[in-house]
């Protein structure tokens, strides 16, 4: 099950949130970051490797003060509409709305 943390710091590491993440039971992190800065936006996703320990790491750890700020954690929630490849936003329906002349 995946944990997601918002309200982290930008100086944050994959190693920090190992270890802070109750008993570093962490099989991965994601900390998502600017793609034209770098910097970190301040929220990560952990996976962790079974369930109990998971909801444990979530009361425990909501609320905590971690590297200056107040962390907020939830269960992450599956993808809701995946991104097909190449899909840029287009319509949903195949329909052009530009493609009749204006009246």
């Amino acid at each position: 099950m995946t944990i997601y943390i918002e309200s982290l710091s930008s100086q944050v590491t994959p190693e920090d949130l190992k270890q802070v993440s109750a008993s570093g039971s962490a099989k991965s992190v994601a900390i998502p970051s600017d793609q034209k800065t770098g910097k970190v936006r301040g929220f990560a996703f952990v996976e962790r490797v079974e369930a109990p320990q998971k909801k444990t790491a979530i009361s425990v750890l909501d609320g905590a003060k971690w590297m200056g700020r107040q962390m907020q954690i939830n269960q992450a929630r599956p993808k809701e509409n995946p991104r097909k490849e190449g899909d840029r936003g287009r319509l949903a329906d195949s329909s052009n709305c530009f493609s009749k002349p204006w009246v």
